[in-house]
C-alpha cells in the first residue's frame, strides 16, 4: 500500500512539474535602455506574479500554456505582451509616461527647465497630458493643478477665464509662468489672465509646477514658484484626433487635431482648431472663443531641428464680480448684476475680450556630444480689453435697477433722452454709455541657452533672455445707449474738446485689427514701453550620491510711457527710468541609496518694481519710493522613491521685503476701488507632503497635504484709488502678524484611480481647504472664511478601434463639488460681525464674495486615428 501512495504522489509531483513553464525577460527604459528594478509583471487574470531584479531580469512560474503578462513601472506606460510557451520573451521597454515630462518636448529642451534636467530636487508636481484632456471639461486649465500642495485656486464663478491661482500664498504677478521657457506674465505688471490662455488645455502636453525657487536659469523671480506649460510641437506620428464635449449650463466644445508625422526630408506638420461656448455658471456670464494652433517641424539633420508654431485663442465672455452675501441670499447663489435688457434682449455691462496670438521658432543645435544650443525667438500680439459703464452708471440713475438686482437699460435709455443734444460729456457724469478699456501689446523676444557637459561630473549653462514690450492703452466707445456721442474735454492734446460718436464691438476677432485711432479714443491714452535684458548661467556638479548646483543671473530693465490724454504733445515722454536686478541660487543633495536622497536649496532675488509701480497714479510722475523687492527663499526636503510608492516632503521660509500688495472692491453702486499698500513684507512658511502609491497594477493612490504660516510683517502705506486711478486716500498702517489671505493656508488631498475592468477605470479626488482669510491686502485683523471640503470624481472608457492601440475612442464623465457643497471661495472685503448684524456662517452679510461653483458635470468623446 506504501508503495501505491508513494507512486501516486510521484505521479502528481511529476504532472505538477511538467504543468508549469517558466518565462523570463528584461525590463528596461524605452528611451535610455537603463533596466528597470523593481518593475510589477503579472499574469493577467490572477495574482500570480514576481518584480524584476537590480538589472531589470524576472523569471516567473506559469501554469498556463499560454496568457498574458501585464508590465507596469511608476511612471511609465504599462504593457500588455502575450506569451505562448515556455523561455525567454527577450525585452521589454517601457516609454516613459508623459505624466513625467519625460521627452515629450520635440524641440526647445534647452530652454524649458523642468525638473528632471537637474540632479538637485525642488519641490515639484507634474500633470500629465492624459489628465489635462480628462479633467480639465469646462474648466480654466488651472483648475488642473488644484490637487497639488500649496496651490490655491479661486474665481471659477467670475466668468470663463476668470480665475485666479496661487502658489504658497503668493498672487499671480509673484508666480513665474512660462510657455515652452517664454515668459508669459504680463511686463507691466506681472499678472496672468487666464481668458488670454483660453486654449491653454487644448495644447498642453503637460503642466509642471515646481514651488518655491524652480529650477529655471532664467532671470525671472519665481517667488511663489514657477508654472511650465509645455506644449504640443510638431508630432513624430502621422494620425489625429477629433473630440466634442458638452458640460452643464448649455457649454459645448468641439476640436480636431491632424499631424502629418515627419516625412524622409525631416518636414512635419501638426495642426489643431477649436471651438467652444457656454452660458457660464453663474447667471449673466456667457462665453465663447476658439483655439488655433499650427506646428511645422523641419529636421536638417542630426545636428539642427527646427520648428515654427503660432497659436491663438480669440474669446469673448461677460463677467461677474464679487457682490455681498446678503445680495445672493436675496437674489440666489448664480446672482450677477452686472447684466440686464434692453428692448427684451440680454446686454451685459462687463464684458472681456481678447486675442493674442503667440509665434515662436525654436532652433536646437547639437554640436557635439557634449555641448548644445537651444534658442528660440518669440512675439505676441495683445487686442482687446474689458467693457464697463461710462459717464453716469447704472447705479446713479434713478430706477435702472430693477426689483431682481439686475439693470434696467430700458431705463438708462430714457435718462439718456434728457441730455442735451444727446451727447454727454465726458468725464464729468453727464450720459450714460458702455465703454471698452482696451490693452493692445506688441511683445518681442529671445532666449537661448548653450549648455556643456564639461566632464561626466560637471555640466554648465549660460544663456540670455531678451525682451522689448510697447503696451498701449486708451477707452474707446461700445455702446451709447441712444446718445449722439460723447464730448471729450478732458485731453490737452484736444484743448477745444472733440466728439466721439464711434463704436467698436468687444469682440476677440474683430479687435484684433478694429480699434479706436487716437482721435475716437475717450479718458486715457497712453503708450508704455519697457525693454529687459537679462543673462544667466548654472553649474551642476553630480558625483556618486552628491549634487550640487549653483545657478546666477543680472538683468535691466528700463521704463517710459507716453501719455497722449494728461499732457501736451510736447510734454507726453516721461522720464526714463531703469533698474538693475539679480538673483543667486545654490543647493544640494545626497542620496543615500537609490529610494532615499536629501536636498536643501537657497535663493536671494532683487527683483525689479513693476511698471505700474514706478509711475505715480497713472501718469509721467516717477514714483520716489520705489526701490527693488528683497526675497530670500530658503527650502529643504527628503525624497523616497521606490518602484510602487514615492513620497515627498519639502519645508520652506520665503521673506519677502519691499513689496507692493494691490487688491480691488466694489461698492453698491457697481464702482470700483482698487487699494495699494506698499513697503509690506511678507513671511511665509510652510510644510508640504506628497505621495504617489500603486498597490495594484491596476489602482493609483495620491495623497498630498500642506500646512502654511503665511503672515505681514511691520507696516504699510495704504493708498486708495477709484476705477478712473484718482487717489482717493493714503494711510500709514500697522499690519505687523496679520494673515496674508486670498489662498488656504492649509489643505490635504486623497485620490485614486483605479481601472476596475480592461481600459475602464474611476478616478476621485477629495480636497480640504482651512485657514482661508479674506482678500484684502495687508491688514493687522483679517477674517478667516469657513473651512470647507470638495470631492470631484469621473470616469473613462478607451474602446480600441484598431491594432497596437493606434485607433481609439475615449468616453469620458465628470463630475466636479460631488457633494454639491456651498462656500465661499474668495472674500474682497473685511467687515467685522458686530452683534445684530446679519450673518452667513459668522460672516457679516455686507461682505464682498465669490461663491464656490455648486455641482458641474461635464462629457466628452475623444475619437483618435
Amino acid at each position: 500500500m506504501k508503495n501505491i501512495y508513494f507512486a501516486i504522489a510521484a505521479f502528481l509531483m511529476t504532472v505538477t512539474a511538467f504543468s508549469q513553464e517558466t518565462i523570463t525577460g528584461v525590463v528596461k527604459d524605452g528611451e535610455t535602455g537603463d533596466p528597470l528594478p523593481g518593475a510589477s509583471i503579472v499574469v493577467k487574470g490572477t495574482t500570480k506574479g514576481t518584480t524584476t531584479d537590480f538589472d531589470g531580469n524576472f523569471s516567473l512560474n506559469v501554469t498556463e500554456g499560454s496568457g498574458t503578462l501585464l508590465i507596469s513601472y511608476m511612471g511609465y506606460i504599462s504593457k500588455n505582451v502575450p506569451f505562448t510557451s515556455a523561455g525567454s520573451i527577450g525585452t521589454i521597454s517601457l516609454q516613459p509616461d508623459a505624466e513625467q515630462l519625460n521627452e515629450v518636448i520635440v524641440v526647445g529642451s534647452g530652454i524649458i527647465d523642468l525638473a528632471n534636467d537637474r540632479q538637485t530636487p525642488i519641490a515639484v508636481s507634474t500633470i500629465g497630458v492624459a489628465e489635462i484632456q480628462e479633467k480639465v471639461g469646462a474648466q480654466d486649465v488651472t483648475m488642473t493643478m488644484v490637487n497639488t500642495p500649496s496651490v490655491y485656486v479661486a474665481g471659477q464663478s467670475g466668468g470663463f477665464g476668470d480665475t485666479e491661482i496661487r502658489v504658497r500664498g503668493f498672487e499671480q504677478d509673484n508666480t513665474a509662468f512660462l510657455l515652452n521657457g517664454q515668459p508669459i506674465n504680463g511686463m507691466e505688471d506681472g499678472k496672468m489672465y487666464w481668458s488670454n490662455w483660453s486654449g491653454i488645455s487644448d495644447i498642453a502636453n503637460g503642466i509642471q509646477i515646481q514651488r518655491g525657487l524652480g529650477s529655471s536659469k532664467l532671470a525671472i523671480s519665481s517667488v511663489g514658484g514657477t508654472v511650465n506649460f509645455v506644449t504640443k510641437t510638431t508630432d513624430m506620428r502621422q494620425g489625429g484626433f477629433v473630440s466634442a464635449g458638452i458640460a452643464n449650463d448649455n457649454y459645448l466644445k468641439t476640436t480636431v487635431g491632424y499631424s502629418t508625422g515627419v516625412s524622409e526630408k525631416g518636414f512635419g506638420a501638426t495642426v489643431m482648431l477649436s471651438h467652444w461656448q457656454g452660458d457660464g455658471y453663474s447667471n449673466g456670464t456667457f462665453g465663447e472663443g476658439q483655439t488655433y494652433f499650427i506646428s511645422l517641424g523641419y529636421k536638417l539633420n542630426d545636428a539642427h531641428n527646427f520648428n515654427f508654431l503660432v497659436t491663438g485663442a480669440p474669446q469673448t465672455h461677460d463677467q461677474h464680480y464679487t457682490e455681498k452675501i446678503s445680495e445672493y441670499l436675496e437674489y440666489g447663489m448664480l446672482y450677477n448684476g452686472n447684466y440686464g435688457f434692453l428692448n427684451g434682449e440680454y446686454l451685459s455691462q462687463r464684458t472681456n475680450y481678447y486675442h493674442k496670438p503667440v509665434a515662436n521658432l525654436n532652433w536646437d543645435w547639437t554640436i557635439n556630444e557634449s555641448s548644445n544650443l537651444s534658442t528660440v525667438l518669440y512675439a505676441s500680439w495683445g487686442r482687446g480689453g474689458g467693457t464697463g459703464s461710462y459717464g453716469d452708471g447704472p447705479g446713479y440713475i434713478p430706477n435702472s435697477i430693477t426689483n431682481e438686482g439686475l439693470i434696467d437699460w430700458n431705463a438708462v435709455v430714457e435718462y439718456n433722452k434728457g441730455i442735451t443734444d444727446g451727447i454727454g460729456v465726458g468725464g464729468s457724469y453727464y450720459g450714460s454709455g458702455i465703454r471698452a478699456s482696451a490693452n493692445n501689446h506688441g511683445w518681442y523676444g529671445l532666449v537661448t541657452n548653450y549648455s556643456n557637459e564639461l566632464n561626466e561630473n560637471l555640466t554648465f549653462n549660460v544663456g540670455a533672455d531678451l525682451r522689448t514690450y510697447k503696451g498701449t492703452h486708451f477707452r474707446q466707445l461700445v455702446n451709447l445707449l441712444g446718445l449722439n456721442g460723447f464730448d471729450e474735454s478732458e485731453s490737452l492734446q484736444y484743448p477745444d474738446g472733440y466728439i466721439v460718436s464711434s463704436t467698436f464691438k468687444p469682440s476677440g476677432w474683430s479687435s484684433l485689427f478694429n480699434y479706436a485711432d487716437e482721435d475716437e479714443r475717450i479718458d486715457y491714452d497712453y503708450d508704455e514701453r519697457i525693454n529687459y535684458g537679462g543673462v544667466f548661467g548654472q553649474v551642476e556638479y553630480v558625483k556618486n550620491a552628491v549634487s550640487l548646483f549653483m545657478q546666477g543671473s543680472v538683468s535691466s530693465q528700463s521704463h517710459q510711457r507716453w501719455d497722449r490724454y494728461q499732457y501736451t504733445e510736447a510734454e507726453e515722454k516721461s522720464e526714463k527710468v531703469t533698474n538693475t536686478g539679480f538673483n543667486i541660487k545654490g543647493g544640494g543633495s545626497y542620496a543615500i541609496n537609490n529610494q532615499n536622497k536629501f536636498y536643501v536649496n537657497a535663493g536671494y532675488y532683487s527683483r525689479q518694481p513693476y511698471h505700474d509701480n514706478i509711475y505715480l497714479n497713472y501718469t509721467n510722475d516717477v514714483n520716489p519710493l520705489t526701490e527693488n523687492e528683497k526675497i530670500l527663499g530658503l527650502e529643504a526636503g527628503y525624497t523616497f522613491s521606490a518602484p510602487n510608492f514615492s513620497a515627498r516632503l519639502d519645508v520652506y521660509r520665503t521673506s519677502w521685503k519691499d513689496r507692493v500688495v494691490s487688491s480691488s472692491d466694489t461698492d453698491d453702486f457697481g464702482a470700483i476701488t482698487f487699494e495699494t499698500d506698499e513697503g509690506v513684507e511678507q513671511l511665509h512658511s510652510g510644510v508640504e507632503l506628497s505621495m504617489d502609491a500603486r498597490p495594484l497594477p491596476t489602482l493609483k493612490l495620491t495623497g498630498f497635504l500642506s500646512v502654511g504660516d503665511w503672515k505681514y510683517v511691520g507696516d504699510a502705506v495704504t493708498t486708495t484709488r477709484d476705477e478712473d486711478r484718482n487717489v482717493l486716500s493714503s494711510d500709514v498702517e500697522d499690519v505687523d502678524g496679520g494673515e496674508v489671505g486670498g489662498a488656504a493656508q492649509t489643505t490635504f488631498g486623497l485620490g485614486f484611480d483605479y481601472e476596475f475592468v480592461e481600459r475602464v477605470s474611476l478616478d476621485a479626488n477629495y480636497r480640504y481647504y482651512d485657514k482661508l482669510y479674506a482678500d484684502v491686502g495687508a491688514v493687522k485683523s483679517n477674517i478667516e472664511l469657513p473651512s470647507f471640503g470638495l470631492l470631484d470624481a469621473g470616469v473613462s472608457y478607451r474602446m480600441l478601434l484598431g491594432k497596437n492601440d493606434d485607433k481609439s475612442l475615449l468616453f469620458r464623465f465628470n463630475v466636479n463639488n460631488v457633494l454639491d457643497e456651498e462656500y465661499i471661495s474668495k472674500m474682497t472685503s473685511n467687515i467685522e460681525a458686530a452683534p445684530g448684524d446679519d450673518t452667513y456662517k459668522g460672516i457679516n452679510t455686507s461682505n464682498y464674495v465669490y461663491f464656490g461653483n455648486g455641482t458641474t458635470w461635464n462629457f466628452s468623446l475623444r475619437y483618435k486615428f
